[in-house]
C-alpha cells in the first residue's frame, strides 16, 4: 500500500512501532522476573505441608505449629500480591498497546477499501487490536510466562526423590507434546475460520446496507439463505477446531490425574520402603501439580493463543506496510493555475483489470469540464484518480506541474474537493459535516460553503439548523439532502479543484438550479470544476466537454466543438450527446427569447 503520506505519519508509525517492540521487551523483562518470585512462592504449599507431616507432627509441637502457620500464611499473601500486580502489568500492556495501534489500526481500515479489500476486511484489523489487548489480560499468557519456571518444580521432586521427579519430567514431556500436536493440528483450522468469519460478516453487511432492496423485492429469505450457508460453513471449521482441542485438552486432564495418583502411589511404596517420609508424599503431589499445571492452561487457552498470535501477526505486518520509508514531501505553495492528465492508465484494485486507458488532457483556472459516456465507461474511475483515491498504474495528475504523488495527503483538502456517486454523510451534525470534522469551529467557512452550494436556507429551516443530527451514514435526512450536503462539504475552504461524481442524480429541479448556480460560482472566483452527469440539465454551466467510453477518452474540447464534432475527433453515438445537443437548443432558443422579449414554444 505505497500510499504517500506526510513526514508527520511516518514518524509517529515508526515511533509506534519502536516503542510497541520497546513495550514489549521492558514489560516482558518485569513479567518474565514477577513470575519466578511468584513460582518460587507456589513451593510454599509443597514445603508447608512437608514441615508438618514430617516436624510439627512427629514432635507434637504446638509452637512450631503456629510458627510455620504464619509463615506460610505470609508468603501465600506474597504469592497473592505478586500474581496481582503480574495481572495489573498485564492489562496495562494491553491498553498501552490498544492506545498506540487502534489509531494506526483505524488510518490503515480507512485506506484498504481503495484497494479492494471489503469493509468488513478492513474492520477486522481494528479488531485485531482488541483481541491482543483481550488476550493480555486473560490468564494465557500468566501461563505462558509460568511455562520456564516449571523446572523449579521438577528439581524439588527429583530432590526428594530421583524416580519421582523422572515421572513428573515423563508427564511433562507428553504434556509438551500433546500442546505440540494442538498446534499443528489447529493452526490451518484457525485460518480456515478467521476466512469464513470475514465471510459471513461481509454477507451480513451487504445485506444490512441493502436492506430497503431486499424487503421491496422480498428476497430477504434468499439473503439470510445465504448467510445460513455461509454461518454454516463457518460453524463446521469452528466446530472441528473445536473439537480437537477439546479432545486435546481432555486427554491432558486425564493425564494429569493418572500422573498425580502415580505419583502418590509410588510416593506411598517409597515411604513403606523407608526411602520416603510420609510429609514427602503430599509435597510431592503439590508440587508436581503446580509444575504441569501452566502447560495444562495452555492446552486449554490455545484457541486464545492463536487467535492472539494472528492478531499480533497481521498487526505487525501492518505498522510494518504503515512505516515504509518514503521519500519527503514537500509543501508545495497551492495550485492556482491548471490541472493536467498525462497518460492516465488505471485498474479496478479488487481485480486488476484496467478500466481506464492513456487519458490526456488539461483545464486551466475558471474553466468547468463534464464528463459524459455510457454508464461503466471509465468516468467515476477517472474522478477517483484524479482526486487520489485510486491510484494510476501509469501517467500521473499534476496541480500546477506537482504531481499528486508528491502532494502530502493532509494538504490534499485545501486543494481537492470530491463528492462521490454515492454520498454518505459522517455520524454527527451538519455543521461537523460541512467542516470535515475540524477542530477549528471556522462559522464562516462553513456559511461560505452552504450558501455557494445553495443549501444554507435549507439547513437553517430545520429545527436544529447546522446542529442537525445527520444520523448514521446520514439516513435522518433525504437522498437529495444528503447530496446537497456532501456538495457543501466539497466546497468547504474554497479549494482550487471541485470533482462531483453525479451531483444531480438525486436532486430536483430547485437543487439543478443551485447546483449550475454553484458551478458558476466556482469558475468566477478561478475555480475548476469536474463533474459527471447522465442528466444534461447540469451541462449548461460547464464549458468543457469529454466523452469517455469503453475505457478511453473519445473526445475533449470546448462543449461547442464536442457537440458539433468539430474537434476532427469521432464522437461515438451515445443517448447523453444526443441530450446535450437538445439542451443545447433549448438553452439557444431561451437565450434568443430573452433578447426578444419573446416565449419560446
Amino acid at each position: 500500500m505505497a500510499q504517500p503520506r506526510s513526514q508527520s505519519d511516518i514518524r509517529k508509525t515508526l515511533k509506534a512501532k519502536h516503542m510497541i517492540g520497546r513495550d514489549l521487551k521492558a514489560y516482558g523483562l518485569w513479567i518474565f522476573m514477577i513470575s519466578g518470585v511468584i513460582n518460587i512462592l507456589a513451593l510454599t504449599g509443597s514445603v508447608y505441608m512437608m514441615q508438618v507431616y514430617d516436624r510439627a507432627l512427629t514432635s507434637g509441637s504446638i509452637e512450631t505449629l503456629a510458627f510455620l502457620s504464619v509463615l506460610a500464611i505470609g508468603l501465600f499473601f506474597f504469592h497473592g500480591a505478586f500474581d496481582a500486580l503480574r495481572s495489573k502489568i498485564m492489562v496495562r500492556l494491553g491498553a498501552r498497546m490498544d492506545r498506540r495501534l487502534a489509531p494506526l489500526t483505524h488510518k490503515l481500515a480507512i485506506e484498504m477499501p481503495r484497494y479492494g479489500f471489503s469493509t468488513t476486511e478492513a474492520l477486522e484489523r481494528g479488531r485485531q487490536v482488541d483481541t491482543l489487548r483481550n488476550f493480555l489480560a486473560s490468564p494465557a499468557p500468566a501461563a505462558m510466562f509460568d511455562l520456564p519456571w516449571m523446572p523449579i518444580f521438577l528439581i524439588f521432586v527429583f530432590l526428594l526423590h530421583p524416580v519421582l521427579g523422572s515421572v513428573a519430567l515423563g508427564g511433562a514431556v507428553v504434556l509438551t507434546l500433546l500442546t505440540v500436536i494442538a498446534e499443528l493440528r489447529s493452526r490451518n483450522l484457525a485460518q480456515a475460520a478467521q476466512r469464513s468469519m470475514i465471510a459471513r460478516n461481509t454477507a451480513a453487511e451487504s445485506n444490512a446496507r441493502n436492506a430497503d432492496a431486499m424487503i421491496a423485492m422480498g428476497i430477504v429469505e434468499r439473503a439470510v439463505g445465504r448467510f445460513n450457508r455461509l454461518n454454516d460453513d463457518h460453524l463446521a471449521i469452528q466446530a472441528r477446531n473445536s473439537e480437537i482441542l477439546s479432545t486435546i485438552s481432555a486427554f491432558s486432564r486425564v493425564l494429569r490425574m493418572i500422573l498425580q495418583s502415580a505419583l502418590l502411589g509410588l510416593g506411598a511404596y517409597f515411604t513403606i520402603q523407608g526411602q520416603l517420609s510420609a510429609g514427602a508424599i503430599i509435597a510431592v503431589s503439590v508440587a508436581s501439580a503446580r509444575a504441569l499445571a501452566p502447560i495444562d492452561q495452555v492446552i486449554g487457552n490455545w484457541r486464545g493463543i492463536a487467535g492472539a498470535r494472528h492478531a499480533y501477526v497481521q498487526l505487525r505486518d501492518t505498522l510494518s506496510a504503515l512505516g515504509e520509508e518514503e521519500k519527503q514531501l514537500m509543501d508545495f505553495p497551492r495550485a492556482t493555475d491548471n490541472v493536467t492528465i498525462e497518460g492516465l492508465t488505471v485498474a479496478s484494485p479488487a481485480t486488476g483489470r484496467i478500466l481506464l486507458a492513456d487519458v490526456s488532457l488539461e483545464l486551466k483556472a475558471g474553466q468547468a469540464l463534464a464528463i459524459v459516456g455510457p454508464s461503466g465507461g471509465g468516468k467515476s474511475t477517472l474522478l477517483r484518480a484524479l482526486s487520489g483515491v485510486w491510484q494510476p498504474l501509469r501517467g500521473n495528475v499534476r496541480f500546477d506541474g506537482v504531481s499528486l504523488s508528491q502532494i502530502a495527503p493532509h494538504k490534499r483538502g485545501d486543494l481537492i474537493g470530491y463528492l462521490p456517486q454515492e454520498v454518505s454523510l459522517f455520524d454527527g451534525s451538519i455543521l461537523e459535516n460541512i467542516n470535515r470534522f475540524s477542530e477549528d469551529r471556522n462559522t464562516t467557512a462553513v456559511y461560505e460553503a452552504a450558501t455557494t452550494s445553495g443549501v444554507h436556507r435549507m439547513i437553517v429551516d430545520m429545527p436544529d439548523g447546522y446542529d442537525t443530527q445527520v444520523g448514521s451514514h446520514g439516513t435522518a435526512l433525504s437522498a437529495g439532502q444528503r447530496q446537497r450536503i456532501g456538495l457543501a462539504r466539497a466546497l468547504y475552504g474554497n479549494p482550487f479543484v471541485v470533482i462531483l461524481d453525479e451531483p444531480n442524480a438525486s436532486l430536483d429541479a430547485a437543487g439543478e438550479k443551485a447546483l449550475n448556480d454553484t458551478i458558476k460560482a466556482i469558475r468566477d472566483r478561478n475555480g475548476i470544476v469536474i463533474v459527471v452527469a447522465h442528466r444534461p440539465n447540469v451541462l449548461t454551466a460547464v464549458d468543457m466537454l469529454a466523452v469517455v467510453q469503453n475505457g478511453k477518452l473519445v473526445a475533449f474540447g470546448t462543449k461547442e466543438e464536442v457537440l458539433g464534432n468539430n474537434s476532427g475527433r469521432v464522437v461515438p453515438p451515445t443517448d447523453l450527446v444526443g441530450d446535450v445537443r437538445a439542451q443545447a437548443a433549448v438553452d439557444l432558443a431561451k437565450h434568443k427569447a430573452s433578447k426578444t422579449g419573446a416565449v419560446p414554444a
